[in-house]
């Protein structure tokens, strides 16, 4: 969840003057954990509790009723304390009634507190029930169940080794079409609260990135309802690339000692420091690539005769998709990580003992990093 309390508080001096670009200043004074950062850390407590009163690994029927009770009562606690960070009139309504119940409500705070849901289930029907459970005290509109689900899909999707392509497909069967670019609506896109306005814009600032800081960056780019757009894509980032530590320690400055001492309960209840191993979007594709029986064949030209006027095209690669998925990652990763130097190919190989050549690489036993 720490991605998205991360995207929350660098969205957050945007929200109301959107600044469309992705050059800009992280972290200011100006900045600011809003509503978003904490009724992700009530959900976080509420998830927490309800496992430890479980006295079980199952997580049946009434974990999940027990789940929605705690998500009542830490949303109000929690939310209470903090009467002032940018809660929208109904949901603060909802927080000081003497009797809260949902209100039919598809608005993107459905999704930008979802997060933990996440990084806690352990199946995708899990991630899909606790979403539920945690959605609908309030959002339970089906658009606001929907783009809480998408969000928390994709999280539980980028942690498992999903890569960008297969939670794309994913979304776009289950969820939102993503028939867009943020390039294409950056001009355009105009403040939404709504989750159907919300969220696939959220995702595909996610997919189009080459990073976590990226994706943050992107994410605020498009404008709009900047913090809680940033904080949905900042969560499925943090599952997908990890979380840098020097932003971890950044923002983590921004929560008081009571917010903080939620995060650090996270902490140790999830046993991750909110990062992934380094090289997880190259290693995710290992286990596909190891079922794919051919990564491509050359195509010879055989139409052009060698003639000026008719010139033969050399040879190209038709590359298995699995190949080609890879293959962009790789040049992502590489661009961010310019201090492994993977594009030095020749030194690499030499470091490595192997000779340039393609029988000598097909035969080469696997080596350890350098």
């Amino acid at each position: 969840m720490l991605g998205a309390i991360i995207g929350d508080i660098a969205g957050s001096r945007f929200e109301f003057n959107n600044h469309r670009s992705k050059e800009f200043e992280l972290f200011t004074d100006k900045c600011f954990a809003t509503d978003d950062s904490i009724m992700t850390l009530a959900v976080a407590e509420a998830i927490m509790e309800a496992e430890r009163s479980a006295g079980s690994a199952d997580r049946d029927d009434a974990f999940y009723s027990a789940l929605g009770g705690l998500t009542v009562r830490y949303m109000r606690e929690i939310g209470q304390r903090y009467p002032h960070c940018g809660y929208g009139g109904r949901f603060h309504q909802w927080m000081f009634s003497p009797n809260p119940r949902p209100y039919n409500s598809f608005g993107n705070g459905a999704a930008m507190r979802v997060s933990p849901a996440g990084f806690a289930a352990r199946t995708l029907s899990e991630v899909r029930r606790m979403s539920e459970a945690v959605t609908s005290v309030t959002h339970n509109h089906p658009e606001g169940i929907k783009g809480a689900e998408a969000t928390a899909v994709a999280i539980f999707m980028a942690r498992s080794g999903a890569t960008l392509e297969e939670i794309r497909k994913a979304v776009v069967r289950d969820y939102y079409p993503l028939d867009f670019t943020i390039d294409g609506i950056r001009e355009s896109y105009q403040f939404n609260e709504t989750c159907q306005e919300t969220v696939p814009q959220a995702i595909e600032a996610f997919l189009e990135s080459s990073s976590f800081e990226d994706a943050i960056r992107t994410a605020i780019s498009v404008g709009g309802d900047s913090d809680t757009l940033a904080a949905i894509t900042g969560g499925i980032a943090e599952a997908y690339y990890g979380v840098p530590a020097d932003l971890r320690e950044r923002a983590l400055r921004f929560l008081d000692k009571d917010l903080r001492a939620i995060y650090d309960e996270w902490v140790a209840f999830t046993a991750e420091e909110g990062t992934v191993p380094r090289f997880r979007p190259l290693t995710r594709h290992i286990e596909r690539l190891a079922t794919v029986k051919s990564y491509g064949e050359w195509i010879d030209d055989v139409r052009g005769d060698g003639t000026s006027g008719n010139p033969k095209v050399l040879p190209c690669m038709s590359q298995h998709p699995a190949a080609t998925e890879f293959v962009e990652e790789f040049y992502r990763f590489s661009a961010t990580h310019p201090e492994f130097s993977l594009e030095e190919y020749r030194s690499i190989l030499e470091e490595c003992g192997v000779e340039w050549g393609f029988d000598e690489m097909r035969d080469a036993d696997e080596a350890p990093a350098p």
